[in-house]
This record gives structure tokens, sequence and C-alpha cells, in this order.
């Protein structure tokens, strides 16, 4: 039956597509876990740059800042805390620098340098 003016709404018995090809081929089930992988790998690595991102912001960014001082003749641990950190408790000063120097005691050389917090 074919198109006329008479008839416009009739019916064409051609079919549009080939046989075969209007229907997708089933796919195999073994496949189906591993056709999703790189996707899953992309947001893994977003998930980890993001939360590397956020600690970093958390954390700072910044190493820490040090202060240096050549001890002279007639300097002690005491006297360089006090004249540096005035209104901090001398002791507790005297414990950071010498756990940031690695010293076993107060005792300081002549010409040593000794990094102070800040």
């Amino acid at each position: 039956m074919s198109l006329t003016s008479e008839r416009p709404f009739g019916t064409v018995p051609e079919h549009m597509y080939a046989t075969g090809y209007s229907i997708r081929p089933l796919r195999s089930s073994r496949q189906a876990p591993l056709r999703h992988l790189g996707r899953w790998a992309l947001v893994l690595v977003v998930l980890f740059s993001v939360s590397l991102g956020l600690s970093k912001v958390a954390l700072g960014n910044t190493p820490a800042v040090y202060a240096t001082v050549v001890v002279e003749p007639g300097d002690t641990l005491w006297g360089i805390a006090a004249a540096r950190y005035p209104g901090d408790d001398v002791r507790v000063r005297i414990d950071e620098i010498e756990r940031l120097n690695g010293l076993q005691s107060p005792v300081i050389e002549v010409g040593e340098t000794l990094r102070l917090p800040g």
C-alpha cells in the first residue's frame, strides 16, 4: 500500500532497518564487572586528590620557621631563652630548644649554632 493524497495516513509495509540491527546484541555477564573499571579508577583518583588537598589546607602547607643563634662566650640556654622569649616560661623554652637541637643536657659550646622555635 502506498501513500497518496487520498490516503495520507496509510501504513508503509517497508522496514526502516535491516533485520538484526534494530536490537543490540546481549552482552556476556562475565565482562560486566570490568566494564566500569576505568570509571572507578578515575573516581578513586579524584577522591584521593580532594582528600590530599583538604589535608594540606587543614594542616597547613608551610614549613616550620626557625631562628638560629650562634653561641657566644658566656651564653647559656637560660640566657638565650630569657632574651629571646621575655614573656614566656624560660624552663619550657629551654626544653623546646633542647628537643629541637637534640641536646641531652643544657650544656652548650661556643660557636655552636642553635635553632630556636618561632
